[in-house]
């Protein structure tokens, strides 16, 4: 069954009619007749069943509330080194999948690419569309935000939460309990955000900087991981242990 997510409020029995967007792909691309029935996720996050009423005019009646459990127990945060060429739109697909809550890309100090303030927001108006369909895909009941940043400093000084650092030394150096370790001791509502470099890495004054807010550095296995793998590892760990329930 498709998903949508509306920018309205829904309850039962309200008749609406769907935005030009979500009407042109449910009745034009996906042949939607009278009767159909899509779900509906409105802009706090709750689901509902809606029945279309009239094709041309899109109108649906909100017929039932659903529930749904596909998101995440803990608050996901990921701050990530900007890549190179397309590979944030890649992570900001399989990102959303995996169950992420925030993405957050920094112009990092080792970072090859780099965005023109004057083209900033096209790239997060698209990255926000690549989101939107895959958590429609993915059946989610809510979209990530993405945003950018120039510097990491302004990124940690607005957040709270768990701070861990994805750092390649850890990994050389054989280093891998502390992932676990913080992963098992996140509790459903914890925020938890991951800082993972560029291509090039994170740089020591990023380090020194990262353990300045309390960052602890783990490592992502012994296999050292290219800058849109690393993210994806690391969604992968967490839903792991706090969904499915391994003891590791």
């Amino acid at each position: 069954m498709q998903r949508y997510f509306l920018k309205q409020t829904l309850e039962v029995n309200q008749q609406i009619e769907l935005e030009q967007s979500v009407a042109k792909h449910w009745i034009r691309v996906m042949r939607a007749t009278v009767g159909a029935e899509a779900e509906l996720v409105d802009q706090n996050g709750q689901l509902f069943l809606g029945k279309l009423q009239s094709e041309e005019t899109a109108s649906v009646k909100i017929v039932q509330q659903l529930e749904s459990h596909s998101e995440l127990p803990v608050d996901v945060t990921l701050i990530m080194g900007l890549p190179k060429q397309d590979k944030a739109e890649w992570i900001v697909q399989k990102a959303t999948e995996l169950g992420a809550t925030r993405l957050i890309f920094f112009q990092a100090d080792w970072s090859v690419a780099q965005w023109k303030s004057n083209r900033v927001a096209n790239k997060l108006e698209r990255l926000a569309k690549i989101a939107t369909g895959a958590a429609e895909q993915s059946h989610r009941t809510r979209v990530p935000e993405v945003t950018f940043e120039k510097k990491l400093e302004t990124i940690l000084n607005a957040y709270s939460g768990k701070l861990l650092v994805a750092y390649e030394e850890s990994a050389k150096a054989g280093e891998k309990s502390a992932l676990v370790t913080e992963l098992n001791d996140l509790q459903n509502g914890d925020q938890l955000a991951v800082v993972t470099g560029p291509e090039g890495g994170i740089s020591p004054a990023e380090i020194e900087l990262l353990e300045g807010f309390n960052g602890t550095k783990v490592g992502l296995g012994p296999r050292i991981m290219r800058t849109e793998t690393a993210p994806l590892y690391f969604l992968s760990a967490v839903s792991v242990i706090t969904e499915l329930g391994a003891q590791i």
